[in-house]
């Protein structure tokens, strides 16, 4: 059964398959319900009229005697007519001797011949045809005094026209007022789940007058408990949804707050660029435009970034070689690193270090604490990227730049934050996007000051996973660029 409703062609009613569900059992034991009526209306029809067949044998059966190795039975004038005053049925009654002769009655009942051994004064019943019409009969072994093979067989049989009516009278008192209740029962189920789904309604209710930014939970406790676990699920999504959009808002406020800046400054450098007749002060006012629009690019580079690693939507996972990666990391960095005159280097596990995770999030951590050790080490410094495997897998790049302040260790990971007194051109974005990373992969990302007294360590620690045996080559350290 479809909901009826314009504008909802196709989609089910919970009311009609609840009540499809209710009927449909009803209407299925219906004809199974009449059967049985049919067989206890017979069975009740029987009693009533069997007792009257019984106390008919039993009254035959009192006027049998024995006499020597005869039997024999005296009927009254009136006992005859008796037997057979019905007005409905027709009836009859039979008496046989000891040698299957008829003593009294009717000659065409059948002769008893029982297949076990019977007992006296018990009155027995069996059904049978008489003249292509279907019968009762009821009939008692009278056995002579101390002479068990000796018997007289006393049958009485009637017609089953009065019990076929009390049967109808009873089937009919019982089937027709059904078709009645029927309909009635159908509204009233119909009535109480209209009833019964109030509470539905008034939840429906409550969430359209809500106002479209409120995401705030449903009490669960004002709500049925049958639905309590759907309004769960509903109040989880609801968690979800206001994380995204709160994710959005911050994703455009850090937009906003950051090309705000670099979009003033190139349009104050074209204004400038305009105004000049100077060919090398025109180059200059370029090269300060192509400053600008790195920086712009870095920036929005940066904000994607960190999107990508706030993303709701859980990244596929696999299995990563870290040091593979790490490896391909530091190269690209190498032509910097020779422009800067900084010494960067790869030191590589002597283990296998495979880590469960994304490859696309993970060379973007790599990428960027690589990118943060090079930004604040001073020209002529040193960077060193590493790979530690044994319970756990580290990456780790250690430089001997400006350093961090105690204070400072744990604000860096904060958006926007930058430790003061830097002049490095940065965004504030690159270690909030390692932290984030490193979340998602059960990592944890932490600074400690360089051990050799200058300079930071940043690592990552990553869950090991065992991984295939691989061959690489043993890279003690990359050629430094000098």
């Amino acid at each position: 059964m479809k909901n009826p409703l314009p504008g909802n062609a196709g989609q089910l009613s919970l009311l009609v398959e609840i009540l499809d569900w209710l009927l449909a059992p009803i209407i299925v034991l219906w004809p199974l319900s009449v059967v049985v009526t049919f067989w206890v209306a017979n069975t009740i029809a029987n009693i009533p009229y069997d007792g009257a067949l019984r106390d008919s044998v039993n009254a035959l059966a009192q006027h049998v005697s024995f006499e020597g190795t005869r039997a024999r039975i005296v009927l009254p004038a009136a006992a005859s007519t008796f037997l057979r005053a019905d007005e409905r049925d027709t009836v009859w009654f039979q008496v046989r001797g000891t040698r299957g002769e008829v003593l009294a009655g009717d000659r065409e009942l059948a002769e008893i011949f029982p297949e076990e051994e019977q007992t006296q004064n018990i009155v027995y019943y069996r059904d049978d045809e008489w003249h292509q019409e279907p019968v009762r009969i009821a009939y008692m072994f009278v056995f002579a005094p101390n002479q068990p093979h000796r018997r007289v067989i006393v049958q009485v049989g009637e017609t089953l026209k009065k019990r076929q009516d009390l049967a109808n009278e009873i089937i009919a008192g019982i089937i027709v007022p059904q078709f009645f209740l029927f309909p009635l029962i159908v509204l009233l189920v119909w009535f109480g789940l209209q009833r019964g789904t109030l509470p539905l309604d008034r939840l429906r209710q409550r969430l359209l007058s809500r106002r479209p930014s409120d995401l705030s939970p449903i009490d669960v406790r004002e709500v049925p408990e049958e639905i309590a676990p759907l309004i769960d699920a509903f109040n989880g999504l609801m968690v979800r949804l206001e994380q995204n959009l709160k994710t959005q808002e911050r994703f455009i406020a850090d937009a906003a707050h950051q090309m705000r800046t670099p979009l003033a400054g190139l349009r104050t450098q074209l204004e400038l660029a305009l105004r000049q007749t100077d060919p090398a002060e025109i180059k200059a006012s370029l090269e300060r435009i192509r400053a600008g629009v790195e920086r712009a690019s870095h920036a929005i580079s940066q904000l994607l970034s960190l999107a990508r690693s706030q993303s709701e939507t859980p990244p596929s996972f696999a299995a990563v070689d870290v040091n593979a990666l790490v490896r391909e990391v530091t190269q690209t960095f190498v032509a910097h690193a020779l422009a800067r005159r900084i010494d960067l280097g790869f030191e590589e596990s002597a283990e296998p270090a495979w880590v469960d995770g994304s490859a696309l999030l993970l060379r973007e951590l790599a990428t960027n604490l690589v990118d943060n050790a090079l930004r604040y080490t001073p020209q002529g410094g040193r960077v060193t990227a590493r790979v530690r495997a044994q319970e756990f897998v580290t990456i780790e790049v250690e430089d001997n730049g400006i350093g961090i302040g105690d204070k400072d260790r744990e604000l860096i990971f904060e958006r926007f934050y930058r430790v003061p007194g830097t002049e490095a051109a940065g965004t504030g974005l690159g270690l909030p996007i390692v932290r984030s990373i490193a979340a998602q992969h059960r990592a944890a990302a932490q600074a400690k000051p360089n051990p050799t007294g200058v300079g930071s360590v940043f690592s990552v620690i990553f869950p090991r996973l065992p991984g295939p045996e691989v061959e690489t080559q043993p890279i003690s350290a990359l050629p430094r660029a000098a």
